[in-house]
């Protein structure tokens, strides 16, 4: 068991042993890893670096005593809401990931409706096969009910069986961009219209897409709108630490107006301390990641990040090209970063083992049985090595045993 140090460790073998216990580490830089790291440079990943580090010790739950850090977060917020056709009346805040994004999103459209519905039963969120768990998540610990639907032969969201799964105790209907599993686009007016037809909350996860989609559509990828732009969208949540490239801990989650904006905080004054005011689920937030993510996105500007987003879409294009020659469709017609591929002809579990044990950290998927990639600049100069590997290991692996299945992980 380890216990406390009865003396303190000097930095430099501290330094030692956490580069030591690194060692085994998967190679991120080195392109192995197929989710977990957003690069976009070393220039990038500098200037967030060192932005966070100026503002380590600060506290964005006191936004009071640092003016700066309320400053930065206002700024960042209404660069989101640009990017996201916001208006005057559009409102957001940062919180630390897309999983307290959609918590916040979830219990404000609840309360909404609880507000305006008094007499309904059990909440229930309706959305597709492939949208992204933390809605389950916050649907566990906030008592609501999941209503999951049929995806459509290529892969999207089905308008028609979320308008039919729609009830009286329906308070969310969301929409994917991208959906995680195959990287395509959710028809976000068509399941917009289905919930403003309803009077239902709108949500589009774009934790993965918010800060590339806009990006990828002025570069020509064939992307329907999907954002503020789209009459009935209520809320939108989008990562800045994905492909917004800022430090890990940041994500925004934007809303259509005050009133939708008013359901993400919570207030208390039932204790001797007085009042109690957060817009986030958390209290303590760091600092630098609301400092790093300012700076970021003014240091690299829309050029920056369009040219960045260029490599991306290129490296998903070269792959597409690459695993297709090798028997490996992609599944569906995915814009952005991510992309899915397989073949039923292939045991994709037994070429990812022997992936791994070439060094590659491999990302599955398990409807259809495939690989599973997002994107980033670390993986542009591997993609031919990783495509040589890959052929090489369906060239060694007999074909798949009927019944056989893929456990998919994070």
């Amino acid at each position: 068991m380890t216990s406390l140090p009865k003396e303190g460790i000097a930095w430099p073998e501290l330094q030692l042993q956490l580069q030591d216990a690194g060692k085994h580490d998967a190679d991120w830089r080195g392109g192995r890893v197929p989710m977990f790291i957003h690069y976009a440079g070393d220039d990038v990943l500098e200037v967030a670096k060192q932005a966070y580090l100026m503002y380590f010790s600060e506290n964005g739950l006191g936004l009071r005593a640092f003016g700066s850090l309320a400053r930065f977060e206002s700024d960042v917020v209404r660069m989101a809401l640009t990017l996201m056709h916001g208006d005057d009346a559009t409102r957001g805040a940062m919180t630390t990931g897309g999983t307290e994004s959609i918590f916040l999103a979830v219990k404000a459209a609840r309360d909404q409706a609880k507000q305006r519905r008094p007499g309904m039963g059990t909440p229930q969120i309706v959305m597709a096969s492939s949208a992204h768990p933390a809605f389950d998540k916050a649907a566990h610990f906030m008592g609501l009910q999941v209503v999951r639907t049929p995806l459509r032969a290529d892969f999207t969201a089905d308008p028609a069986a979320i308008a039919a799964a729609i009830t009286g105790d329906t308070v969310m209907v969301v929409g994917s961009v991208p959906a995680f599993p195959h990287g395509v686009v959710d028809p976000i007016t068509e399941i917009a219209a289905a919930a403003a037809a309803h009077g239902v909350w709108m949500h589009v996860d774009a934790c993965v897409g918010g800060y590339i989609a806009p990006f990828a559509k002025k570069l020509g990828a064939d992307i329907p709108d999907w954002d503020f732009a789209v009459p009935g969208v209520t809320s939108i949540s989008a990562d800045l630490h994905k492909y917004g490239y800022t430090a890990k801990g940041a994500s925004t989650l934007l809303f259509r107006d005050e009133e939708s904006f008013a359901g993400m905080g919570w207030y208390f004054d039932g204790w001797p301390r007085g009042q109690y005011f957060t817009h986030t689920l958390v209290g303590t937030r760091a600092g630098g990641a609301i400092a790093a993510a300012w700076a970021v996105m003014n240091y690299l500007g829309e050029a920056g990040y369009r040219r960045i987003t260029q490599r991306v879409l290129d490296t998903r294009r070269a792959l597409q090209a690459g695993t297709a020659k090798l028997g490996l469709p992609t599944f569906g017609d995915p814009q952005l970063s991510i992309l899915a591929y397989g073949s039923a002809g292939i045991d994709t579990a037994a070429v990812g083992a022997r992936m791994t044990a070439r060094g590659w950290v491999v990302g599955h998927v398990t409807e259809p049985p495939g690989f599973h990639h997002m994107l980033n600049l670390t993986h542009e100069p591997v993609a031919g090595r990783y495509l040589d590997d890959l052929a090489t290991c369906i060239a060694e692996t007999p074909p798949p045993q009927r019944g056989a299945t893929v456990t998919a992980r994070y």
